[in-house]
């Protein structure tokens, strides 16, 4: 019994286990890679391609509106120039109706009717129009504000009368305009009561340096009316301050006022020539930042 077991024994551990080779299809995995690859490839170019056209398309879409605008604008100067132009006349009264008709929707057209009317004692005429703002308020609609500056005349007495007012405008994709407000009064637009800080000099600059700083100053302005781009580039950096090439006369500076700025010193002047045309002071005013290395030069101008 205990033979027959060890041979059973011996028989089993010789019997071989099955074993199945996969291979590694070496060049099906490389064309899988390669077209993986390229896939990724052409999705990161399709991606940037569309923010590209994305992005232009917007530049077109901005530009078409600036142009719009500046078409709105004349469209709403000549409305005004038409509607805030009459005298009582019966010829008169009907050219104005034809002429603001040209902009008017028909149901506006019926609105203003009645607005100038033979029994009316004045006579209008437009000497200004201002636009002041244009908003797009829809899809396809702007709100204008304008300002319109009349003389009125009543017998024998004339005025000067200004008011504002605001319009909504119509743009057809193929640009044809038409007003679909009334003139509607508006705020006038006020000057305004910001005043810029007044700049203190800086302690720092010493009154050598001012006084150094400010030969030089007088020096180059009495040169740069009629100076060439040669002659600047002794004086200035770069074109920190371009030729003007102008028939002006320096006169004196104006309370320059001296700031340090690490290494450099900034200055903030106001400069009057006389204008040898118009025989008129100008004043022009300037923020510079000079530097002194051999000789001062002017580095920059703050426009």
């Amino acid at each position: 019994m205990f033979k027959k077991n060890k041979k059973q024994t011996e028989n089993i551990k010789e019997k071989k286990v099955r074993t199945v080779k996969v291979g590694t299809h070496k060049k099906t995995v490389i064309a899988l890679w390669v077209v993986l690859i390229a896939s990724v490839s052409f999705g990161v170019y399709k991606n940037f391609t569309a923010i590209d056209q994305h992005t232009t398309h917007e530049k077109e879409v901005i530009e078409l509106r600036l142009q719009d605008t500046n078409g709105i604008e004349n469209f709403v100067k000549n409305f005004a120039k038409s509607y805030y132009t009459w005298n009582n006349s019966k010829e008169a009264i009907e050219a104005r109706t034809q002429a603001i008709s040209g902009y008017l929707t028909k149901e506006l057209q019926d609105l203003n009717v009645d607005t100038i009317r033979t029994d009316i004692p004045t006579s209008s005429t437009v000497t200004d129009v201002i636009v002041w703002s244009i908003e797009q308020s829809g899809m396809d609609t702007f709100s204008a504000t304008y300002e319109v500056d009349q003389q009125i005349k009543e017998g024998e007495q004339t005025s000067n009368v200004k008011a504002t007012y605001i319009v909504k405008v119509h743009v057809d994709a193929d640009g044809d305009m038409v007003i679909i407000q009334n003139p509607t009064l508006a705020p006038a637009i006020e000057k305004s009561d910001y005043e810029p800080k007044t700049p203190e000099a800086d302690a720092s600059v010493d009154a050598d340096t001012v006084n150094d700083a400010t030969a030089f100053l007088e020096t180059f302005f009495k040169l740069y009316p009629t100076a060439t781009e040669t002659e600047l580039a002794y004086y200035v950096e770069g074109n920190a301050l371009e030729p003007i090439n102008g028939d002006y006369l320096y006169s004196e500076l104006g309370n320059p006022v001296f700031t340090k700025d690490g290494g450099n010193v900034k200055v903030k002047v106001s400069v009057k020539f006389i204008d040898n045309q118009t025989k008129a002071a100008q004043v022009s005013q300037y923020e510079l930042t000079l530097y002194k290395d051999s000789n001062w030069k002017i580095l920059s101008n703050n426009k």
